[in-house]
């Protein structure tokens, strides 16, 4: 992995995130798990790069952003589709995903996990937390498309700072 600059990232995120998707990971080199994600986005904020995640408090992963100033992001691209989909499927407190997909664990400066595999990484530094609530819903649809029933609880929002970028060589 070759360290980039963040300005000098050229993706198109809405791509990257809502079609490839990404890896969600927080931990350490001892004791970590990532998750599947495609919600989430990339932009401006505080004067700072920033991404935004949401994770829903019942996920494995949760439990380890919560403890942790940073979290990652990877994108392994399409061809790695088999990984995103055992990663979003599975539970890290039942199967160690590392050993079920053959990801590689690359551990950052920050003692933080990115992956040998990641076209493009991102290391990110918590700034913001909020929870989601129904009631803060205006088009009320997408509450019950996504929320209503047996979906599952509201996301938490992590908004967080871009401290650091990698493509592949």
């Amino acid at each position: 992995m070759k360290s980039v600059a963040i300005k000098d990232l050229n993706e198109n995120f809405f791509e990257a995130i809502g079609k490839e998707w990404m890896l969600v990971t927080a931990g350490n080199k001892e004791h970590f798990n990532t998750m599947t994600a495609s919600w989430g986005g990339i932009g401006f904020l505080w004067n700072k790069p920033v991404v935004f995640v949401f994770i829903r408090p019942e996920r494995y992963t949760f439990e380890f952003i919560e403890k942790q100033e940073y979290f990652t992001l990877s994108f392994l691209g399409k061809e790695n589709k088999s990984i995103y989909n055992f990663c979003g499927s599975k539970s890290g407190r039942e199967v160690d995903k590392v050993k079920e997909t053959g990801l590689m664990p690359v551990v950052t400066d920050k003692g933080n996990i990115l992956f040998e595999q990641g076209r493009l990484s991102l290391e990110c530094r918590k700034l913001f937390i909020t929870d989601m609530k129904e009631e803060n819903f205006l088009d009320y649809s997408v509450y019950e498309k996504w929320y209503g029933g047996t979906h599952g609880n509201l996301h938490c929002v992590y908004v967080a700072e871009i401290t650091d970028a990698w493509i592949a060589e």
